[in-house]
């Protein structure tokens, strides 16, 4: 049986998805954007504020699920710009322990959802 995880502390899902599901001690979490979950806005004033948004709605998604980051197995970045990316490393590698940090891919791509510079998923165990 799967488990559907959300929390009001992370951006609600806007579509057929949630915000993650929990699968025996795995958790799949969708990809969260720079949406503040409290006012519904997104947050790109810099891609330093926008990647702290989306690991605070990476952490809110984890804590429903009983989690933290040092569960996370493996995660994948998505960014529109690999010039970007010196920043982005150095916030999402702020939330981890450099010596038990998950497994990564980090890719460019063309267009996110609301043009957002920045999205990132993970899957995490227990």
């Amino acid at each position: 049986m799967k488990k559907i995880i959300f929390t009001d502390k992370a951006p609600s899902p806007i579509g057929p998805y949630s915000q993650a599901v929990l699968k025996g001690d795995t958790l799949y979490t969708s990809g969260q954007i720079a949406i503040n979950p409290a006012t519904g806005e997104l947050v790109t004033d810099s891609i330093q504020a926008e990647t702290e948004q989306v690991m605070q709605n990476m952490k809110a998604v984890l804590e429903a699920a009983n989690m933290t980051f040092e569960n996370v197995v493996k995660t994948s970045i998505f960014i529109m710009n690999m010039n970007d990316f010196s920043t982005i490393n150095e916030i999402y590698g702020s939330y981890f322990n450099e010596k038990t940090a998950p497994a990564r891919e980090t890719v460019q791509v063309a267009c996110l959802p609301k043009n957002v510079n920045v999205e990132i998923a993970m899957i995490a165990v227990l």
